[in-house]
């Protein structure tokens, strides 16, 4: 969501709202890495746990067949070089407005794979830089810029 926002509002020489001077980390994760990693698990369904307790709660397994899986790139990225890719994909700089951290947020954030690796041999792949051209390209066809 950051990623449009942040086009957009670029593209339309509007200014970007970077909270804590983009001294943060995100787990950006390209839109076909996590397609892919919705059909393996949709096409995969867990088989359930029949060692699972109630005393003893497993809490990614339950006698139902469901698993939790976290999708995402697994690589934190700075806010600031986000924003700096999308100024490189785009040509064009972006106008920031810095705002101090926001309460309650965090400043590094990330998503664990590992199961994902463990039951699919999956982890996205698409690199920040790769994901933001792809995401340029459609954005100008859909946009018809």
């Amino acid at each position: 969501m950051a990623l449009f926002i942040f086009t957009k509002a670029i593209l339309n020489n509007e200014p970007i709202e970077v909270y804590n001077s983009g001294n943060m980390e995100r787990d950006f994760t390209y839109i076909d890495d996590i397609i892919k990693g919705v059909i393996l698990t949709i096409d995969n369904p867990p088989l359930p746990n029949n060692k699972w307790s109630g005393k003893k709660p497993e809490p990614s397994s339950s006698k139902a067949p469901y698993k939790l899986y976290n999708i995402g790139n697994n690589h934190p990225v700075l806010l600031g070089d986000f924003i700096s890719a999308i100024e490189k994909v785009t040509g064009k700089k972006a106008t920031k407005i810095l705002k101090p951290m926001q309460p309650g947020d965090v400043i590094k954030t990330w998503a664990d794979v590992k199961d994902l690796i463990d039951d699919f041999s999956y982890k996205p792949q698409t690199n920040i830089l790769e994901g933001i051209k792809k995401f340029y390209e459609w954005y100008k066809f859909y946009y018809n810029m």
